[in-house]
Protein backbone atom coordinates (compact mmCIF):
# COMPACT_ATOMS: atom_id res chain seq x y z
CA UNK A 1 0.00 0.00 0.00
CA UNK A 2 2.67 2.43 1.31
CA UNK A 3 4.65 1.72 -2.24
CA UNK A 4 1.70 2.54 -4.84
CA UNK A 5 0.09 5.56 -2.54
CA UNK A 6 3.67 7.38 -2.07
CA UNK A 7 3.77 7.30 -6.36
CA UNK A 8 1.24 10.19 -7.13
CA UNK A 9 2.80 12.55 -4.18
CA UNK A 10 6.32 11.84 -5.35
CA UNK A 11 5.40 13.20 -9.07
CA UNK A 12 3.84 16.70 -8.07
CA UNK A 13 6.43 16.73 -5.14
CA UNK A 14 9.24 16.90 -7.68
CA UNK A 15 7.33 18.50 -10.92
CA UNK A 16 5.55 21.38 -9.23
CA UNK A 17 8.21 24.09 -9.12
CA UNK A 18 9.31 23.18 -12.39
CA UNK A 19 5.77 22.68 -13.84
CA UNK A 20 4.82 26.11 -12.43
CA UNK A 21 7.87 27.80 -14.33
CA UNK A 22 8.31 26.01 -17.76
CA UNK A 23 4.72 25.45 -18.53
CA UNK A 24 2.18 27.95 -16.53
CA UNK A 25 4.66 30.99 -16.67
CA UNK A 26 5.06 31.56 -12.30
CA UNK A 27 8.18 33.33 -11.54
CA UNK A 28 10.75 31.01 -9.59
CA UNK A 29 9.54 33.45 -6.30
CA UNK A 30 5.70 32.09 -6.97
CA UNK A 31 7.09 28.87 -7.54
CA UNK A 32 8.53 28.43 -4.44
CA UNK A 33 6.19 29.77 -2.45
CA UNK A 34 3.77 27.77 -4.19
CA UNK A 35 5.87 24.40 -3.51
CA UNK A 36 6.29 26.05 0.12
CA UNK A 37 2.25 26.11 0.64
CA UNK A 38 2.19 22.93 -0.50
CA UNK A 39 4.02 21.30 1.19
CA UNK A 40 2.44 22.89 4.36
CA UNK A 41 -1.20 21.42 3.08
CA UNK A 42 0.16 18.23 2.56
CA UNK A 43 2.10 17.74 6.30
CA UNK A 44 -0.03 19.90 8.04
CA UNK A 45 -3.67 18.46 7.46
CA UNK A 46 -1.62 15.12 8.32
CA UNK A 47 -2.94 16.64 11.93
CA UNK A 48 -6.12 16.94 11.44
CA UNK A 49 -6.15 13.85 9.38
CA UNK A 50 -5.52 11.42 12.88
CA UNK A 51 -8.14 12.96 14.25
CA UNK A 52 -10.92 12.79 11.40
CA UNK A 53 -9.31 9.06 10.74
CA UNK A 54 -9.25 8.20 14.70
CA UNK A 55 -13.02 10.14 15.45
CA UNK A 56 -14.92 10.06 12.87
CA UNK A 57 -14.45 7.71 9.17
CA UNK A 58 -11.97 5.28 10.47
CA UNK A 59 -8.59 5.15 9.47
CA UNK A 60 -8.83 3.06 5.91
CA UNK A 61 -12.22 4.52 5.05
CA UNK A 62 -10.41 7.85 5.27
CA UNK A 63 -7.10 6.25 3.39
CA UNK A 64 -9.44 5.22 0.22
CA UNK A 65 -10.94 8.64 -0.08
CA UNK A 66 -7.71 10.49 -0.16
CA UNK A 67 -6.66 8.14 -2.68
CA UNK A 68 -9.80 9.22 -4.52
CA UNK A 69 -9.46 12.30 -4.12
CA UNK A 70 -5.89 12.45 -5.04
CA UNK A 71 -6.76 10.84 -8.60
CA UNK A 72 -9.42 13.47 -9.04
CA UNK A 73 -6.60 16.11 -8.78
CA UNK A 74 -4.35 14.79 -10.84
CA UNK A 75 -6.77 14.51 -13.77
CA UNK A 76 -7.63 17.90 -13.54
CA UNK A 77 -3.82 18.69 -13.23
CA UNK A 78 -3.51 17.51 -16.56
CA UNK A 79 -5.63 19.78 -18.09
CA UNK A 80 -2.71 22.12 -17.33
CA UNK A 81 -4.10 25.58 -16.85
CA UNK A 82 -3.40 27.72 -14.10
CA UNK A 83 -6.81 27.44 -12.74
CA UNK A 84 -6.50 23.84 -13.17
CA UNK A 85 -3.51 24.03 -11.31
CA UNK A 86 -5.58 25.40 -8.34
CA UNK A 87 -8.14 23.36 -8.02
CA UNK A 88 -5.86 20.14 -9.16
CA UNK A 89 -3.66 21.27 -5.91
CA UNK A 90 -6.95 21.54 -3.98
CA UNK A 91 -8.38 17.90 -4.59
CA UNK A 92 -4.80 16.53 -4.20
CA UNK A 93 -3.88 17.92 -1.21
CA UNK A 94 -7.18 17.26 0.73
CA UNK A 95 -6.32 13.48 -0.17
CA UNK A 96 -2.33 12.81 0.30
CA UNK A 97 -2.87 15.50 3.74
CA UNK A 98 -5.23 13.75 5.41
CA UNK A 99 -5.17 9.96 4.70
CA UNK A 100 -0.83 9.86 5.42
CA UNK A 101 -1.61 9.84 9.21
CA UNK A 102 -4.23 6.86 8.37
CA UNK A 103 -1.35 4.50 6.77
CA UNK A 104 0.81 5.23 9.90
CA UNK A 105 -1.94 4.92 12.38
CA UNK A 106 -3.34 1.79 10.80
CA UNK A 107 0.58 0.34 11.25
CA UNK A 108 1.90 1.39 14.47
CA UNK A 109 -1.78 -0.55 16.17
CA UNK A 110 -0.82 -3.38 14.95
CA UNK A 111 1.93 -3.17 17.62
CA UNK A 112 2.13 -3.28 21.32
CA UNK A 113 3.88 -0.74 23.19
CA UNK A 114 6.27 -2.70 24.04
CA UNK A 115 7.14 -4.93 20.93
CA UNK A 116 10.46 -3.61 19.14
CA UNK A 117 9.40 -5.12 16.27
CA UNK A 118 7.98 -1.28 15.48
CA UNK A 119 10.74 0.19 14.58
CA UNK A 120 12.28 -2.34 11.79
CA UNK A 121 8.49 -2.31 10.52
CA UNK A 122 8.67 1.29 10.35
CA UNK A 123 12.15 1.49 8.99
CA UNK A 124 10.23 -1.02 6.10
CA UNK A 125 7.49 0.87 5.85
CA UNK A 126 9.38 3.87 5.26
CA UNK A 127 11.71 1.77 2.44
CA UNK A 128 8.33 0.77 0.69
CA UNK A 129 7.52 5.03 0.75
CA UNK A 130 10.73 5.32 -1.18
CA UNK A 131 10.57 2.77 -3.43
CA UNK A 132 7.03 4.33 -4.62
CA UNK A 133 9.16 7.90 -4.78
CA UNK A 134 11.53 5.84 -6.82
CA UNK A 135 9.03 5.18 -9.47
CA UNK A 136 7.20 8.37 -9.05
CA UNK A 137 10.73 10.79 -9.55
CA UNK A 138 12.01 7.96 -12.31
CA UNK A 139 8.29 8.19 -14.46
CA UNK A 140 8.55 12.38 -13.64
CA UNK A 141 12.05 12.68 -15.12
CA UNK A 142 10.78 10.76 -18.28
CA UNK A 143 8.06 12.83 -18.86
CA UNK A 144 10.04 15.92 -17.54
CA UNK A 145 12.58 15.65 -20.75
CA UNK A 146 9.40 15.78 -23.59
CA UNK A 147 7.80 18.28 -21.05
CA UNK A 148 4.73 15.68 -21.58
CA UNK A 149 2.62 17.19 -18.58
CA UNK A 150 -0.56 15.54 -19.36
CA UNK A 151 0.69 11.95 -19.35
CA UNK A 152 2.81 12.74 -16.20
CA UNK A 153 0.07 13.96 -13.79
CA UNK A 154 -2.18 10.28 -15.56
CA UNK A 155 0.24 8.35 -14.81
CA UNK A 156 0.60 9.69 -11.33
CA UNK A 157 -2.95 8.53 -11.25
CA UNK A 158 -2.28 4.58 -11.47
CA UNK A 159 -0.36 4.46 -8.04
CA UNK A 160 -3.69 5.36 -6.55
CA UNK A 161 -5.43 3.08 -8.20
CA UNK A 162 -3.49 -0.01 -7.13
CA UNK A 163 -3.46 1.52 -3.39
CA UNK A 164 -7.00 1.11 -3.70
CA UNK A 165 -7.52 -2.11 -5.08
CA UNK A 166 -4.80 -3.90 -2.38
CA UNK A 167 -6.38 -2.12 0.83
CA UNK A 168 -10.27 -3.46 -0.35
CA UNK A 169 -8.55 -6.61 -0.18
CA UNK A 170 -6.94 -6.53 2.96
CA UNK A 171 -9.63 -4.58 4.13
CA UNK A 172 -10.30 -7.11 7.63
CA UNK A 173 -6.82 -6.86 8.44
CA UNK A 174 -6.55 -3.19 8.42
CA UNK A 175 -9.64 -2.91 10.83
CA UNK A 176 -8.63 0.43 13.84
CA UNK A 177 -7.94 -1.10 17.09
CA UNK A 178 -8.64 0.96 20.06
CA UNK A 179 -9.86 4.46 18.26
CA UNK A 180 -12.52 6.84 19.82
CA UNK A 181 -15.08 5.86 16.77
CA UNK A 182 -15.35 2.53 17.94
CA UNK A 183 -16.28 3.12 21.56
CA UNK A 184 -19.71 4.97 20.06
CA UNK A 185 -23.25 3.28 19.28
CA UNK A 186 -24.68 2.47 15.86
CA UNK A 187 -26.49 5.57 15.37
CA UNK A 188 -23.19 7.94 16.41
CA UNK A 189 -21.95 6.22 14.08
CA UNK A 190 -23.92 7.00 11.34
CA UNK A 191 -24.02 10.46 12.04
CA UNK A 192 -20.06 10.96 12.59
CA UNK A 193 -19.57 9.00 9.15
CA UNK A 194 -22.09 11.63 7.67
CA UNK A 195 -20.18 14.69 9.05
CA UNK A 196 -16.85 13.38 8.24
CA UNK A 197 -18.02 13.18 4.60
CA UNK A 198 -19.36 16.26 5.03
CA UNK A 199 -16.03 17.82 6.32
CA UNK A 200 -13.89 16.80 3.05
CA UNK A 201 -16.28 18.24 0.84
CA UNK A 202 -15.91 21.30 2.58
CA UNK A 203 -12.45 21.37 2.77
CA UNK A 204 -11.65 21.12 -1.03
CA UNK A 205 -12.93 24.56 -1.73
CA UNK A 206 -11.02 26.17 1.45
CA UNK A 207 -7.62 25.06 -0.13
CA UNK A 208 -8.32 26.34 -3.18
CA UNK A 209 -8.85 29.63 -1.85
CA UNK A 210 -6.06 29.30 0.42
CA UNK A 211 -3.42 28.25 -2.73
CA UNK A 212 -4.45 31.77 -4.15
CA UNK A 213 -3.42 33.42 -1.30
CA UNK A 214 -0.16 31.65 -0.75
CA UNK A 215 1.46 34.50 1.07
CA UNK A 216 -1.05 34.88 3.50
CA UNK A 217 -1.35 30.87 4.06
CA UNK A 218 1.90 30.74 4.37
CA UNK A 219 2.00 32.95 7.56
CA UNK A 220 -1.28 30.90 8.78
CA UNK A 221 0.49 27.80 8.90
CA UNK A 222 2.82 29.17 11.01
CA UNK A 223 0.69 30.49 13.55
CA UNK A 224 -1.47 27.47 13.14
CA UNK A 225 1.72 25.54 13.63
CA UNK A 226 2.97 27.60 17.24
CA UNK A 227 -0.98 27.37 17.96
CA UNK A 228 -0.62 23.43 18.57
CA UNK A 229 2.44 23.26 19.66
CA UNK A 230 1.45 25.60 22.35
CA UNK A 231 -1.39 23.32 22.84
CA UNK A 232 0.34 20.21 22.85
CA UNK A 233 2.57 21.78 25.67
CA UNK A 234 -0.45 22.73 27.87
CA UNK A 235 -1.94 19.54 27.52
CA UNK A 236 1.27 17.82 28.33
CA UNK A 237 1.46 20.26 31.63
CA UNK A 238 -2.43 18.44 33.14
CA UNK A 239 -1.70 15.85 32.06
CA UNK A 240 -1.13 12.61 34.28
CA UNK A 241 0.26 10.32 35.43
CA UNK A 242 3.86 11.77 35.67
CA UNK A 243 5.72 9.27 33.50
CA UNK A 244 3.46 9.92 30.86
CA UNK A 245 4.24 13.44 30.70
CA UNK A 246 7.80 13.05 31.22
CA UNK A 247 7.32 11.17 27.79
CA UNK A 248 5.85 13.54 26.29
CA UNK A 249 7.94 16.59 27.57
CA UNK A 250 10.45 14.89 25.20
CA UNK A 251 8.39 14.59 22.53
CA UNK A 252 8.09 18.03 22.22
CA UNK A 253 11.71 18.67 22.72
CA UNK A 254 12.47 16.61 19.92
CA UNK A 255 10.05 18.28 18.02
CA UNK A 256 12.36 21.40 17.95
CA UNK A 257 14.71 19.55 16.54
CA UNK A 258 13.00 18.19 13.65
CA UNK A 259 11.95 21.35 12.70
CA UNK A 260 15.55 22.67 11.84
CA UNK A 261 16.04 18.94 10.25
CA UNK A 262 12.93 19.00 7.66
CA UNK A 263 13.57 23.04 6.83
CA UNK A 264 16.56 21.62 5.49
CA UNK A 265 15.54 18.44 4.06
CA UNK A 266 12.36 20.80 2.28
CA UNK A 267 14.89 22.99 0.35
CA UNK A 268 14.59 19.80 -2.06
CA UNK A 269 12.05 21.08 -4.47
CA UNK A 270 12.50 24.24 -4.13
CA UNK A 271 15.87 26.25 -4.18
CA UNK A 272 17.58 23.04 -4.32
CA UNK A 273 15.66 22.21 -6.95
CA UNK A 274 16.68 25.37 -9.16
CA UNK A 275 20.09 24.99 -8.40
CA UNK A 276 20.43 21.85 -9.35
CA UNK A 277 19.04 22.88 -12.82
CA UNK A 278 20.78 25.86 -13.38
CA UNK A 279 24.03 25.55 -11.89
CA UNK A 280 25.21 21.56 -11.85
CA UNK A 281 26.34 20.01 -14.48
CA UNK A 282 23.87 17.31 -15.23
CA UNK A 283 25.19 16.03 -19.08
CA UNK A 284 27.15 12.94 -17.60
CA UNK A 285 28.74 10.19 -19.30
CA UNK A 286 26.84 11.73 -22.47
CA UNK A 287 23.36 10.96 -20.53
CA UNK A 288 21.17 14.18 -19.72
CA UNK A 289 20.36 14.08 -16.63
CA UNK A 290 16.54 15.11 -15.21
CA UNK A 291 16.27 17.07 -11.98
CA UNK A 292 13.70 14.60 -10.79
CA UNK A 293 16.04 11.66 -11.04
CA UNK A 294 18.71 13.23 -9.15
CA UNK A 295 16.15 12.98 -5.80
CA UNK A 296 16.44 9.49 -6.74
CA UNK A 297 19.97 9.33 -5.21
CA UNK A 298 17.87 9.87 -1.63
CA UNK A 299 15.33 7.45 -2.52
CA UNK A 300 17.55 4.36 -2.84
CA UNK A 301 19.80 5.35 -0.23
CA UNK A 302 16.78 4.79 1.88
CA UNK A 303 15.11 1.83 0.03
CA UNK A 304 18.79 -0.12 0.76
CA UNK A 305 19.65 2.05 3.73
CA UNK A 306 16.57 1.39 5.76
CA UNK A 307 16.35 -2.19 6.08
CA UNK A 308 20.27 -2.45 6.65
CA UNK A 309 20.20 0.10 9.22
CA UNK A 310 17.07 -1.51 10.89
CA UNK A 311 19.44 -4.51 11.00
CA UNK A 312 22.82 -2.90 12.23
CA UNK A 313 20.80 -1.11 14.76
CA UNK A 314 19.70 -4.28 16.46
CA UNK A 315 23.13 -6.20 16.11
CA UNK A 316 24.63 -3.21 17.53
CA UNK A 317 22.23 -2.87 20.34
CA UNK A 318 22.29 -6.78 21.32
CA UNK A 319 26.14 -6.27 21.80
CA UNK A 320 25.79 -2.82 23.82
CA UNK A 321 25.67 -0.21 22.19
CA UNK A 322 23.53 2.77 23.12
CA UNK A 323 22.16 3.73 20.11
CA UNK A 324 18.60 5.62 20.94
CA UNK A 325 16.19 8.32 19.81
CA UNK A 326 18.06 11.54 20.94
CA UNK A 327 21.64 10.60 19.53
CA UNK A 328 20.05 9.49 16.13
CA UNK A 329 17.73 13.05 16.22
CA UNK A 330 21.47 14.53 16.95
CA UNK A 331 23.45 12.75 14.38
CA UNK A 332 20.56 13.55 11.65
CA UNK A 333 21.29 16.88 12.71
CA UNK A 334 24.98 16.72 11.98
CA UNK A 335 24.90 14.74 8.49
CA UNK A 336 22.01 17.04 6.87
CA UNK A 337 24.27 20.30 7.92
CA UNK A 338 27.11 18.75 6.55
CA UNK A 339 24.86 17.57 3.31
CA UNK A 340 24.45 21.61 3.23
CA UNK A 341 28.25 22.34 3.82
CA UNK A 342 29.57 20.14 0.89
CA UNK A 343 27.66 22.38 -1.55
CA UNK A 344 29.67 26.05 -0.86
CA UNK A 345 32.95 23.37 -1.53
CA UNK A 346 31.49 22.38 -4.74
CA UNK A 347 31.09 26.12 -5.74
CA UNK A 348 34.84 26.94 -4.89
CA UNK A 349 35.91 24.45 -6.92
CA UNK A 350 33.10 25.53 -10.09
CA UNK A 351 34.41 26.23 -13.61
CA UNK A 352 34.86 29.57 -15.25
CA UNK A 353 31.46 29.05 -16.54
CA UNK A 354 30.28 29.01 -12.54
CA UNK A 355 29.16 25.35 -13.60
CA UNK A 356 29.42 22.72 -9.87
CA UNK A 357 30.54 19.16 -10.63
CA UNK A 358 27.84 17.03 -10.66
CA UNK A 359 29.40 14.51 -7.75
CA UNK A 360 28.82 17.50 -5.66
CA UNK A 361 24.91 17.17 -5.66
CA UNK A 362 25.51 13.82 -5.49
CA UNK A 363 27.46 13.67 -2.08
CA UNK A 364 25.11 16.17 -0.47
CA UNK A 365 22.00 14.19 -1.38
CA UNK A 366 23.80 11.01 0.07
CA UNK A 367 24.32 13.17 3.46
CA UNK A 368 20.55 14.12 3.53
CA UNK A 369 19.27 10.87 2.45
CA UNK A 370 21.29 9.20 5.73
CA UNK A 371 20.11 12.33 7.79
CA UNK A 372 17.00 11.20 7.06
CA UNK A 373 17.00 7.16 7.57
CA UNK A 374 18.37 8.84 11.48
CA UNK A 375 15.44 10.82 12.70
CA UNK A 376 12.34 10.27 9.91
CA UNK A 377 10.93 6.32 10.39
CA UNK A 378 12.58 6.60 14.02
CA UNK A 379 9.99 9.83 14.55
CA UNK A 380 6.87 8.31 13.28
CA UNK A 381 7.88 5.33 15.71
CA UNK A 382 8.26 6.67 18.87
CA UNK A 383 4.84 8.13 18.73
CA UNK A 384 3.85 4.49 20.21
CA UNK A 385 6.53 4.73 22.29
CA UNK A 386 5.90 8.35 23.95
CA UNK A 387 2.54 9.23 23.57
CA UNK A 388 -0.55 8.36 25.83
CA UNK A 389 -3.01 5.96 24.10
CA UNK A 390 -5.79 8.56 23.84
CA UNK A 391 -3.59 11.30 21.98
CA UNK A 392 -1.22 9.42 19.75
CA UNK A 393 -3.60 10.29 16.84
CA UNK A 394 -3.16 13.85 17.58
CA UNK A 395 0.42 13.65 18.18
CA UNK A 396 1.44 11.52 14.89
CA UNK A 397 -0.03 14.30 13.12
CA UNK A 398 1.63 17.06 15.32
CA UNK A 399 4.44 15.50 14.44
CA UNK A 400 3.96 15.54 10.80
CA UNK A 401 2.88 19.11 11.25
CA UNK A 402 6.32 19.90 12.01
CA UNK A 403 6.74 19.18 8.55
CA UNK A 404 4.26 21.08 7.09
CA UNK A 405 5.96 24.09 9.23
CA UNK A 406 9.02 23.69 8.04
CA UNK A 407 7.91 23.54 4.26
CA UNK A 408 6.71 26.95 4.81
CA UNK A 409 10.30 27.97 5.88
CA UNK A 410 12.04 26.15 3.50
CA UNK A 411 9.70 28.67 1.07
CA UNK A 412 11.16 31.45 2.88
CA UNK A 413 14.59 30.45 2.69
CA UNK A 414 14.09 29.94 -0.76
CA UNK A 415 13.47 33.11 -1.46
CA UNK A 416 16.47 34.14 0.11
CA UNK A 417 18.70 32.39 -2.66
CA UNK A 418 19.41 34.60 -6.09
CA UNK A 419 17.01 34.65 -8.68
CA UNK A 420 18.25 32.30 -11.49
CA UNK A 421 16.14 33.99 -14.69
CA UNK A 422 18.29 36.24 -16.49
CA UNK A 423 21.27 35.91 -14.32
CA UNK A 424 24.28 33.28 -14.84
CA UNK A 425 25.56 30.41 -12.54
CA UNK A 426 29.28 32.82 -11.92
CA UNK A 427 27.08 35.40 -10.52
CA UNK A 428 24.14 33.36 -9.10
CA UNK A 429 27.10 30.95 -7.02
CA UNK A 430 28.22 33.58 -4.03
CA UNK A 431 24.21 34.16 -3.41
CA UNK A 432 23.84 30.25 -2.94
CA UNK A 433 27.02 29.64 -1.28
CA UNK A 434 26.55 32.03 1.56
CA UNK A 435 22.78 30.57 2.44
CA UNK A 436 24.06 26.92 2.29
CA UNK A 437 27.12 27.69 4.45
CA UNK A 438 24.55 29.39 7.21
CA UNK A 439 21.73 26.43 6.57
CA UNK A 440 24.74 23.71 7.61
CA UNK A 441 26.15 25.71 10.35
CA UNK A 442 22.73 26.35 11.85
CA UNK A 443 21.96 22.53 11.39
CA UNK A 444 25.64 21.32 13.29
CA UNK A 445 25.14 24.24 15.72
CA UNK A 446 21.69 22.64 16.55
CA UNK A 447 22.78 19.10 16.61
CA UNK A 448 25.25 20.44 19.44
CA UNK A 449 22.44 21.78 21.76
CA UNK A 450 20.61 18.28 21.53
CA UNK A 451 24.05 16.19 22.14
CA UNK A 452 23.90 18.42 25.60
CA UNK A 453 20.73 18.04 26.19
CA UNK A 454 20.97 13.83 25.68
CA UNK A 455 21.21 13.16 29.42
CA UNK A 456 18.07 14.81 29.92
CA UNK A 457 16.01 13.96 27.33
CA UNK A 458 17.23 9.68 27.98
CA UNK A 459 16.19 10.43 31.45
CA UNK A 460 12.59 11.56 30.30
CA UNK A 461 11.87 8.64 27.56
CA UNK A 462 13.61 6.11 30.20
CA UNK A 463 10.02 5.69 31.95
CA UNK A 464 8.73 4.77 28.83
CA UNK A 465 7.00 1.44 28.96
Amino acid sequence: MQIFATLGFAVLYSTLVLYATKRLGFSEAQANTMMGVFGAFNYGLHLFGGYLGGRYLSNRNLFVLGMILQIIGCWILSGQSAEGLYWGLAMFLTGSGLNVTCINMMLTQRFTPDDNRRESAFLWNYAGMNLGFFIGFTGAGYFQIGEHYQALFLFATLGNIVAITITLLRWRMLADINTPLLHVNRSQFRQRMLAGLAILVILVPIIRLLLTHADFTGSFVLVVGAAIFLLLAFITLRHRPRDEQRRMTAYLMLAVGALVFWTLYQLAPMGLMLFTEYNIMRHVYGIQISPQWIQNINTLVIVFGGPLLAVGFRNLRERGWRIDIPLQFASSLFCIGLGMLVLPLGIMFAGADGMVAFKWIVISYILQSIAELLISPVGYAMIGKLAPARYQGVMMGGWMMVTGVASVLSGYVSGMMPENSGSSPALTNPGYSHIFSLLGWGSAATGLILLMLMPLLRKLISTSR
